[in-house]
């Protein structure tokens, strides 16, 4: 087998499979002569331009390596290319709970401060429902969206901190949800309520309304608990489950192995009528005619490429140049600019056919292949998945990560050094397709996918990590 990667006929560098010299693995070396000016060729497209005259063998890298990418919105030309999707898969279909907006992956029960100033108290009230309940707990988890904002926010920020607190309660892996507000907040509980219709499986508190809070928050609690206790799972269609892909601290291997996998098992969801989603706008930039050529129709297409215009020019707007991203351990660990890191990031969406491109605060209706507005910020794009309506999240990293969403969310490492150093962290090992059989490394992860789905705890699920964040881009008073 040989020490060098090629990934297409066209590409003028290789990657090495392991380090040569002083040149580590996961990074690039010429396959030719390549002349001061011209395109460096990776994945079949260009990934930048050579400062420097490069000789065939010699280490390519931000040394000899820029990103062609400028801030300005582009024009684009609809040229449609699509692979079919492959044949639909043997297990189709898993044992989950059926809710009216589709099929979850748990039964959880959340609580949902409506700002900051009261997440102890949603803490407070969780940990001792918790206590109370340890050794019959018949829901799989009490979960507190925990988060710094809710006040002092005006215009689309305050709009934003409610819709994706609303979008997130609404998840189909969501038993029943306690919103729990403190009363002086620019996010008063009055809004939640225009949009949050009572029923059996919501509950409404502000704080300073009642004498003992917390009594109050787990008295409610036990009511929502009489309702979610009582779901069983089912055996439902994977066409009623939505998964989301991202990515975060990549590496050299990461567009080669773990997400080229997560596009492979999103292809198999897809050809049993289930719903992907990928996130993080800015990590198409370079790689969004690849989209392009697979949108529906022009009116996707068109979206598209206004999804990808608006955000270059909110980064120039702020003074930013979008080939600030690739982070410095994207960099150390292969990744030279953000043309290259875009065309890895894509993989994860597969091959299939782009139907639809949505909003940061619209929820996923179209099954199948769907893009969703949010940066590439790892923990605020997993909130946006989970708010689209994401029951799980495949997220694959090249460095490493502990982070989890409040969905679970499957750790796939690029490299097999990752996956043994960090085993806390990673629940597949994508490194074994360098070496091994890809259909069967493409299979595994989505058969851990689906015993994820019908309850398999995640490693991120083990130790309690569950986040939000939700973005910011105005003034806080």
């Amino acid at each position: 087998m040989s020490d060098l990667i090629i990934l297409n006929e066209k590409d003028n560098v290789g990657v090495l499979r392991v380090p040569q010299g002083d040149v580590p693995a996961g990074h690039k070396i010429a396959l030719r002569d390549i002349p001061k000016g011209s395109a460096v060729i990776k994945y079949g497209y260009p990934i930048g331009v050579a400062t420097a005259d490069v000789k065939a063998g010699e280490f390519v890298h931000t040394h000899n390596l820029a990103s062609a990418l400028t801030a300005e919105a582009l024009s684009y030309t609809y040229d449609k290319k699509l692979a079919p999707l492959p044949a639909r898969p043997a297990r189709d279909s898993v044992m989950a709970y059926r809710r009216a907006c589709g099929a979850g992956a748990r039964n959880d029960l959340y609580i949902v401060p409506t700002v900051g100033c009261i997440a102890a108290t949603a803490e407070s009230i969780a940990r001792r429902f918790k206590e109370k309940h340890a050794d019959d707990l018949k829901v799989d988890d009490v979960v507190v969206l925990t988060h710094r904002v809710g006040c002092s926010e005006l215009g689309d920020d305050l709009t934003r901190t409610k819709r994706i607190l609303v979008n997130l309660s609404k998840n189909a892996n969501v038993g029943g949800v306690l919103f729990l507000g403190l009363g002086c907040e620019e996010n008063r509980m009055d809004g939640i309520r225009e949009i949050v219709p009572d029923g059996e499986r919501v509950r409404f508190l502000v704080a300073q309304e009642v004498e003992d809070d917390e009594a109050e928050g787990l008295a409610l609690l036990e009511e929502l608990y009489a309702v979610a206790s009582k779901d069983k799972r089912e055996s439902v269609p994977l066409s009623e489950l939505t998964i989301g892909v991202k990515c975060g601290g990549s590496d050299g291997f990461s567009g080669i192995t773990a997400n080229y996998l997560i596009g492979r098992v999103a292809d198999l969801m897809e050809a049993c009528g289930a719903t992907v989603v990928l996130a993080e706008t800015p990590e198409v930039f370079g790689a969004e005619q690849t989209l392009m050529a697979r949108a529906k129709n022009r009116q996707v297409f068109d979206d598209i490429a206004a999804l990808v215009n608006k955000w270059k020019t909110f980064y120039g707007s702020h003074g930013v140049n979008v080939y600030e991203n690739p982070s410095p351990g994207n960099k150390a660990g292969g990744i030279t600019t953000l043309e290259e890191k875009s065309l890895g990031c894509v993989q994860k969406s597969g091959r299939g056919e782009v139907l639809a491109v949505l909003g940061e605060l619209e929820r996923a209706t179209e099954r199948g292949l769907n893009m969703i507005e949010s940066p590439g910020n790892d923990i605020i794009a997993c909130t946006t998945l989970a708010a689209t309506g994401c029951n799980v999240i495949l997220f694959s990293t090249g460095r490493g990560t502990p982070l989890g969403s409040v969905v679970p969310t499957l750790k796939i490492a690029s490299n097999s050094p990752l996956a043994a150093k960090k085993k806390d962290w990673i629940d597949f090992d994508a490194g074994v397709m360098l070496t091994g059989d890809v259909e069967a490394a493409a299979q595994a992860l989505y058969d851990l996918l689906l015993d994820t789905i019908e309850g398999k705890a995640t490693k991120s699920d083990l130790r309690g990590d569950k986040q939000i964040a939700i973005l910011k881009t105005g003034v806080t008073l």
